[in-house]
C-alpha cells in the first residue's frame, strides 16, 4: 500500500467500515485511518490485513463514541451505514427496517467527535425509501448536529470516475459551518460528461489471471454452463428464449448476467446465489473474487481474508475505492489550510429551506 504523506495525514475514524474501500480510496489521497468499527468477523480481518490493527469488531450497538475513550479525535468520520434496507434491489422498508436507523450511529460517531468533516455512502434506493422521507430525514438529523454541518448529498456513478463498473451511489458529504469551507463536488472525468474515456470491464480484467490471490474459479453445475453458452456478451437471463428448457425466470436483471468487454461492468453486488455472482464472457463461468475486486478498482495486492462466499460478500459491499478519490481529494484544502474561508451560514439556511430534490438539484449545478 502506499505510504502516508505525514505533511498531510487527516485522522480518519471509520464506521460500518467493511473489508475497507471507502478507508483505502481516502488513505491513498493521504488519509490515516485511526479508528474504525465493523460487525462482520471476517470484514474485519481484511481490514485489519490492509490498515493494521485499528479495526474493533463489534456491534456498533454497543458503542458509546461520547464515552468510549478508546476512540480517537478525528478530522473526519466515514462510513457507510448498511444499506440492505434501502436498496431498489430489495424491498424498501427503509428506515423501519432493521438496519435503516443504524444511521443514527453514523449521526452519533459524529455529533461526539466534532470532525470538520464527514462523508457517508448509500446506496441510491435511499432517495426514494419511505416515499422520500428517510433521505430528509438523514440530512436533518445530520445539519442539526451542532454546531451545524453543511450537508450535500449528491448521487454518484462511479464509472464516472474511473471506476470499471456502472455502480451508483449517494455520497453525502458534511462540512462543519465553523469552518468556512465550501465544499463542491467534483465533476465527472470519465464517460461522456468526462475528460476521458470509460474504464471497461475488459480493460480492468487484462491479465488478471496471474494474480496468485482470491482468483479460483468456482465448479458450477453443467446445467449452468449450457445457460451461460445461451447469453451473448453483456446479456442476462432475458436473452435465454423462453421456450428453450434452459429458461430461467429471474427477478432481478444481476441474474446470469455476462461482462461486456467494452464497456463498463453492471453493478458488483454482494449476493452469489440464485444467479447473481456475475459472469465472465467469452468463458462460460462465474467471475473469480479477483476479477470482482478489479471491477471494483481494488489493486491486486489488497488482501481479502476468509473463504470464497465470505471474500465474494466483502467486495460487493465494499465502496469502490477509486471512485472516492476525487472527494477525498476536493476534502484536502480544508484540513492543510490553503482555502478562502467563508460565511457558511446563508449556504446553510438556503439549503435547509429546499426539498430533497432541489438540494439534490443545486449541489449537482455547483460541480466543477
Amino acid at each position: 500500500m502506499s505510504t502516508i504523506n505525514p505533511k498531510i495525514s487527516p485522522k480518519v475514524v471509520s464506521i460500518f467500515s467493511g473489508c475497507g474501500g471507502l478507508d483505502y480510496g481516502f488513505h491513498t489521497e493521504g488519509y490515516d485511518t485511526v479508528w474504525a468499527n465493523d460487525f462482520a468477523e471476517w470484514a474485519c480481518k481484511s481490514f485489519a490485513a490492509n490498515f493494521g490493527n485499528v479495526i474493533h469488531y463489534k456491534d456498533i450497538t454497543k458503542i458509546d463514541p461520547y464515552t468510549d475513550s478508546t476512540i480517537p479525535d478525528c478530522d473526519v468520520v466515514l462510513g457507510g451505514f448498511p444499506c440492505q434496507d434501502f436498496s431498489i434491489i430489495w424491498k424498501q422498508p427503509g428506515l423501519n427496517g432493521t438496519r435503516g436507523g443504524l444511521f443514527r450511529h453514523f449521526a452519533e460517531f459524529v455529533d461526539a467527535k466534532k470532525p470538520k468533516a464527514f462523508v457517508a455512502e448509500n446506496v441510491k434506493g435511499l432517495i426514494t425509501a419511505n416515499g422520500g422521507k428517510a433521505i430528509d430525514t438523514i440530512i436533518k438529523d445530520f445539519e442539526s448536529i451542532a454546531p451545524g454541518y453543511v450537508v450535500k448529498p449528491h448521487l454518484y456513478n462511479f464509472a464516472e470516475y474511473g471506476v470499471p463498473q456502472f455502480r451508483e451511489r449517494v455520497l453525502f458529504v458534511g462540512v462543519r459551518i465553523d469552518t468556512g469551507f465550501n465544499f463542491i463536488h467534483p465533476k465527472p472525468s470519465h464517460g461522456p460528461n468526462g475528460e476521458f474515456p470509460y474504464v471497461t470491464a475488459g480493460e480492468a480484467l487484462e491479465g488478471v489471471e496471474t494474480v496468485p490471490t482470491n482468483n479460483e474459479h468456482i465448479n458450477i453445475k453443467d446445467k449452468t454452463r449450457r445457460v451461460l453458452e445461451l447469453i451473448p456478451e453483456g446479456g442476462n437471463f432475458t436473452d435465454i428464449p423462453k421456450d428453450n428448457p434452459l429458461y430461467v425466470k429471474g427477478m432481478i436483471s444481476h441474474v446470469y448476467r455476462r461482462i461486456k468487454r467494452d464497456e463498463p461492468a453492471k453493478t458488483i453486488i454482494a449476493a452469489g446465489g440464485g444467479g447473481t455472482w456475475g459472469y465472465h464472457y467469452p468463458e462460460p463461468r462465474p467471475l473469480t473474487n479477483r476479477e470482482r475486486a478489479r471491477l471494483q478498482s481494488f489493486p491486486d495486492d489488497f488482501i481479502f481474508e476468509g473463504n470464497i462466499t465470505e471474500v465474494r460478500r466483502q467486495i460487493g459491499n465494499a465502496v469502490p475505492p477509486v471512485g472516492v478519490q476525487a472527494v477525498a481529494r476536493r476534502l484536502l484544502p480544508l484540513f492543510t489550510g490553503d482555502y478562502e474561508p467563508i460565511d457558511l451560514i446563508p449556504e446553510y439556511e438556503k439549503m435547509k429551506a429546499m426539498t430533497v430534490k432541489q438540494r439534490l438539484d443545486y449541489v449537482t449545478s455547483q460541480m466543477d
